[in-house]
């Protein structure tokens, strides 16, 4: 059996990813905070894909539980997927630092602090694949979002290094760069049609990708064109604008 771990399995992409790993076969360790609020999506999943499906209580806030976490799980992952992700409003983080800890500590701090434990083991084993979901808002400060743009910047320079980290033992790790996405995350935004993508689209670029070995994906893949254009406005130029 053929185990797929998936953190921050309650978000729309996470469900979405969860049950296109099973149609094609794989077995699910599904984890969340009060993951019985996933025995629905398992047992759908269960009846359409006939795979098992196991779910796991699981913070990733809580770095001392990362360990004792991931020993228990009696057969290891192949591969692991995380989807886990908080996002405030901006003045939100900007006048309560409560929120500005909680998006850092679910955006980077807790990943990076479960990925070292599954690298470690995978390294060892030389095989697996890690999937990381970043943002391409972390491709460049921008005033409207940078506070959750800056922990996702930083997970994408942390999945960047472990790729590199990684690759003489075969384990691929593939970043993830989503731009608008119909969630419940961006529920009540006003977000282009054409710019945004579907939860179920995203989880098939992802397994395309991730079963390809790609390095970095951009979904849609318009955002890889338009991320390339922002980046390269000069900063005398960007400071005075508002995208």
């Amino acid at each position: 059996m053929s185990y797929v771990l998936i953190i921050g399995a309650k978000s729309d992409i996470a469900k979405e990813v969860a049950r296109v790993y099973a149609k094609n076969g794989y077995d699910l360790y599904l984890a969340a905070r009060n993951c019985d609020n996933l025995n629905d999506l398992s047992t759908d999943i269960k009846l359409r894909s006939n795979v098992d499906v196991k779910l796991c209580e699981f913070d990733i806030a809580k770095f001392e539980m990362h360990k004792e976490f991931y020993d228990n799980l009696e057969i290891k992952p192949l591969g692991v997927i995380v989807v886990a992700g908080y996002m405030a409003e901006q003045k939100e983080c900007e006048n309560d630092f409560e929120k500005t800890l909680n998006t850092i500590n679910v955006n980077y701090t807790g990943a990076v602090s479960i990925l070292n434990i599954i690298a470690n083991d995978m390294e060892k084993n030389k095989n697996g694949f890690i999937v990381g979901v970043s943002s391409v808002a972390g491709d460049r400060g921008r005033k409207s979002n940078y506070i959750y743009g800056s922990s996702k910047a930083a997970f994408s320079a942390y999945l960047s290094g472990l790729r590199n980290r990684l690759f003489e033992s075969k384990v691929n790790v593939l970043t993830v760069k989503p731009g608008f996405v119909a969630t419940k995350m961006t529920q009540g935004l006003d977000l282009p049609a054409k710019l945004t993508a579907q939860p179920e689209d995203v989880a098939n670029d992802i397994y395309t990708a991730q079963q390809k070995g790609k390095n970095v994906l951009y979904t849609k893949a318009i955002w890889k064109l338009i991320m390339l254009i922002i980046k390269h406005i000069p900063e005398f130029m960007f400071k005075k604008m508002s995208i």
